[in-house]
């Protein structure tokens, strides 16, 4: 899992397996011999870009060291319908009792990672970054970004201290764009980004440089307006015109038009807010 920290994930790992497993699977124990050791195979149920096979696997190592968890294919790979993704054996016991868990993680990532992928294909003819947002599930958020990145997209901030973000609740604050006194210093150390919500921020933002600019809910309309705006500012070795982020309402039916107008990055936050589970299972060979 690149770009992953390992010890981050072993530590999300082993607390879902505390959530499932607070002393011991009573159902497991009572039917199930201690020394019984089986073979099982997790298979696609659906067609999908698979995710999630290494904190599967962990998932079970964590429960019993003994597990073998063999992958049969690899995260990001477009997999059929009936596929078998990994082929596991050892204790019974261990392997029912981690099995929830380590579904969930398969199930959740390759969601994410499929429907990201879709948002990807969508927007293929045009030079757009399709990137995710803050938008996560509490503690999953880098699973849910790594499976964005498998699903070919891109991640905006990992968390508040990557990136400077100046957004409405902000400038409410201090009223107004006119008031972030020190931008200057603070674009010195880190990359910037402004939000503005209609093309008179717009002009504002323009004036202050940033990295980017974000179009929040704007109309494509005026999103397109912004781009005219934007494109008349020609760059020279003093000066880079910010790139546009189009951010707010973007769904597969619109993503196509957005794209097409010249923005270079397209936030959707439902690809990790509210993400469509693939169906994989464990059968017991």
């Amino acid at each position: 899992m690149s770009y992953v920290n390992e010890l981050d994930i072993k530590a999300i790992v082993t607390n879902a397996l505390k959530e499932d497993l607070k002393t011991e699977d009573i159902t497991t124990v009572s039917f199930i011999p201690q020394d019984k050791f089986i073979k099982a195979a997790v298979l696609a149920k659906e067609n999908c870009i698979v995710c999630g096979l290494g904190v599967a696997g962990l998932a079970f190592r964590l429960k019993n060291r003994n597990i073998k968890f063999k992958a049969k294919v690899k995260d990001g790979d477009i997999v059929k319908k009936g596929k078998v993704l990994a082929v596991i054996s050892g204790s019974a016991r261990s392997i029912l009792s981690a099995e929830r868990v380590a579904l969930n993680f398969l199930n959740l990532l390759s969601g994410v990672s499929t429907r990201t992928r879709k948002f990807v294909n969508t927007v293929r003819p045009y030079k757009v970054k399709i990137m995710d947002t803050r938008k996560t599930i509490p503690g999953l958020r880098l699973l849910e970004k790594y499976a964005v990145r498998i699903g070919g997209g891109f991640n905006h901030r990992l968390s508040l201290d990557e990136m400077v973000l100046v957004k409405d609740n902000h400038l409410k604050i201090i009223k107004g764009y006119k008031n972030l006194k020190g931008i200057e210093k603070v674009k010195e150390r880190y990359k910037t980004e402004l939000e503005v919500k209609n093309l008179r921020e717009l002009k504002e933002a323009l004036k202050l440089n940033p990295d980017i600019i974000m179009l929040d809910n704007m109309a494509i309309k005026d999103i397109r307006k912004a781009v005219r705006l934007r494109n008349s500012l020609l760059p020279n070795a003093y000066y880079l015109p910010p790139k546009l982020e189009a951010s707010g309402g973007v769904t597969l039916k619109n993503i196509k038009k957005i794209a097409s107008l010249g923005v270079e990055i397209i936030s959707v936050g439902e690809l990790t807010d509210s993400p469509a589970s693939v169906d994989i299972s464990l059968e017991v060979v």
